[in-house]
């Protein structure tokens, strides 16, 4: 990386801090530090919630999930318009009148004190997970291009985050976020034009479309059903619906954000925002994956997206040898595809089929000699991983994006893991104080007392989440990896509200015995089968739900 470069991405990450800082210097209390003394207009609260659900993991392997697998993920997404309508109408209200810090408060008052201390607790260990993966994602990428340990990059970018986090609360984590929403989507446009500036000079943006339509990449509806199929239009509309409802829902990381607002009218548009912009902005990423799969056909890719491990096996003079060899038949293989791919730029009608038939046995081609590759890597070190689609994106930055530019993708990145991090580091915080510390430890602390402690705990998780960053392995898709986390928990959690939310005669008892029952399917489902990660946020809820019944039924019938 050059000078400048350096100075875009470490002055962009000290001015964020700066600002958080700055403007949410001296939190007197825990309402302002907790609730930023409900002062956050619309757009605010719609660019920070935005800003939390996209982590850098978002900028890192959105891209390259549409490179390897096309823009069928963008289904993922297609119930959160239904999900911000159904919360805006229903349960913003209920929070807004009970006057809760969080989520997890509701349910006492609905329930009893144990189903709020196990709603809190699902979230404590599923958030605190998450918040290592956030972190880990761009350490990793730091890691490779400064060649640092691993520990030291992540301990930086978890540092910048705790500084203002900590200092700030909750109204640090929403002013920071209104700017690195700006950095993050302008640095991302930015990218997609260089791409398609990159092409050959007779490749624009429709032909670029093109191409990436005619190579499988363009696909972005499924109306197949099937369980085992991750992104389909059913696992997004009704998969993607519970998701939603539970993460904007139920999950503090989120509420916080629009429990900030000036009024309920505020917080309603800044989640309708939300809505409206969250499946363009994932579009744009997605289809900024599908260029850059496009630039690779006329420009050579790595066989290896992850250059730290092609180095490794360098090292082993027997098993370079190997690799390099896969190299050269990769190279011999590109010039065979690149005459093809430009004979499919320019045809027409009955010309194009036969030579996309041409182009799928070159690309099976391809990915036989990149399955070759990986074995070689792993019978270099048996530890490295071998799954490369992380890598696509930021392999394409550091390549092939001129001076300054680079920085300023890089800082988008760190941006992003920041601007996520912080969030769910001050929903851990305030899970931790109100539901926890507060309500069964130390009830009668002063206020003063229990601002320290929210700035103790929000240290205390983020030590948690460096610490099991610094420990974590590189999982198939980072994106994914996030999703299945969540998908975990989230569909038991959005069980235990709807039904405080809407079936009265559900009691605490029988939904604490539901959300037992469905927690323990749903990881059997996990472990033990195949099933698309996104049908468990259908399954939880269902469970939580009959079982509280059944339940409840009984329990009514001994009476």
């Amino acid at each position: 990386m050059s000078l400048i470069d350096w100075i875009v991405l470490f002055g962009t990450l000290l001015l964020i801090v700066a600002y958080g800082v700055y403007k949410t210097r001296g939190s007197k209390n825990i309402e302002s530090y907790l609730r930023g003394d409900n002062s956050m207009k619309w757009w605010t609260i719609g660019l920070s919630i935005m800003a939390t659900q996209a982590s850098a993991i978002t900028f890192l392997s959105t891209p390259g999930q549409a490179f390897e697998s096309g823009m069928g993920f963008i289904q993922f997404y297609f119930g959160l318009p239904l999900a911000m309508i159904i919360l805006s109408i229903w349960v913003l209200p209920m929070y807004y009148k009970l006057k809760v810090y969080t989520a997890y408060e509701y349910l006492e008052s609905r329930f009893d004190l144990k189903t709020r201390i196990l709603g809190a607790f699902l979230f404590l260990v599923q958030r605190g997970l998450a918040a290592g993966i956030t972190i880990y994602a761009p350490s990793i990428i730091l890691s490779t291009i400064l060649g640092w340990p691993l520990v030291y990059t992540t301990v930086i970018i978890g540092s910048l985050v705790i500084v203002y986090t900590v200092s700030g609360g909750t109204k640090a984590v929403s002013q920071t976020q209104k700017h690195q929403m700006i950095i993050m989507m302008g640095g991302m446009i930015t990218a997609g034009i260089f791409v398609i500036h990159l092409l050959p000079d007779d490749i624009g943006i429709v032909e670029a479309t093109r191409l990436a339509g005619h190579m499988g990449k363009l696909e972005l509806i499924d109306t197949e059903l099937d369980l085992n199929n991750r992104y389909t239009l059913w696992t997004g509309l009704l998969g993607g619906l519970f998701v939603a409802l539970s993460y904007f829902g139920t999950d503090q990381s989120q509420v916080a954000r629009y429990l900030s607002g000036k009024s309920l009218t505020e917080s309603r548009l800044g989640l309708m925002f939300n809505g409206l912009l969250k499946i363009p902005m994932q579009f744009i990423i997605l289809f900024i994956g599908a260029l850059v799969f496009v630039f690779y056909q006329f420009n050579q890719s790595p066989v290896f997206f992850n250059n730290a491990a092609k180095e490794e096996v360098y090292l082993n003079p027997e098993q370079k040898a190997k690799y390099q060899e896969v190299e050269q038949k990769y190279a011999e293989l590109f010039e065979e595809k690149r005459k093809q791919v430009e004979l499919l730029s320019e045809a027409k009608g009955d010309e194009v089929e036969p030579i996309k038939a041409d182009l799928s046995i070159i690309h099976k081609k391809e990915e036989a000699l990149r399955n070759e590759a990986k074995g070689i890597i792993k019978a270099t070190n048996e530890d490295l991983e071998t799954t490369d689609t992380d890598y696509v994106f930021i392999t394409f930055v550091m390549d092939h994006l001129p001076k300054g530019i680079i920085g300023l993708l890089l800082a988008v990145i760190f941006s992003a893991a920041m601007s996520s991090t912080s969030s769910e580091l001050n929903a851990l915080a305030s899970t931790t104080i109100i539901d926890i510390y507060k309500r069964n430890i130390n009830k009668n602390g002063s206020d003063k007392h229990y601002l320290i402690a929210s700035k103790l705990f929000t240290l205390f998780w983020g030590l948690v989440a460096i610490f099991f960053a610094t420990f974590a392995g590189l999982l198939d898709n980072l994106i994914q990896a996030v999703n299945i986390l969540g998908s975990i928990f989230y569909g038991t959690i959005l069980g235990i509200f709807l039904a405080g939310f809407f079936i009265k005669y559900i009691k605490g008892n029988a939904v604490f015995v539901g959300s037992l029952v469905a927690q323990s399917v749903v990881l059997y489902f996990y472990f033990f089968t195949d099933m698309a990660y996104l049908w468990f946020n259908v399954i939880g809820c269902a469970i939580v739900i009959l079982v509280g019944l059944i339940y409840q039924y009984i329990k009514n019938n001994r009476q």
